[in-house]
């Protein structure tokens, strides 16, 4: 598994609500699926709400999310 951090945008009622999270998966498609999934249910949000605007991927020391660097092994 590769660890990414993604950064983006989704609907808020009042105004546009920035995010940036730390996911593990193997590509990055995985890494969107992911992240719309997570946003959604938390958030109760549509897809079409949640805008991601950069996916990077981290070097094992630039991960700071504990549960990310548990599940790519760092």
């Amino acid at each position: 598994m590769k660890a990414f951090r993604v950064v983006g945008s989704y609907a808020d009622p009042r105004k546009r609500q920035p995010f940036s999270i730390e996911v593990s998966a193997e590509d990055e498609e995985a890494v969107k699926e992911r992240v719309l999934s997570t946003l959604g249910s938390k958030h109760r949000l549509k897809r079409w709400e949640i805008d991601i605007t950069e996916i990077t991927e981290l070097a094992p020391d630039q991960i700071t999310n504990p549960v990310v660097k548990y599940e790519v092994g760092a």
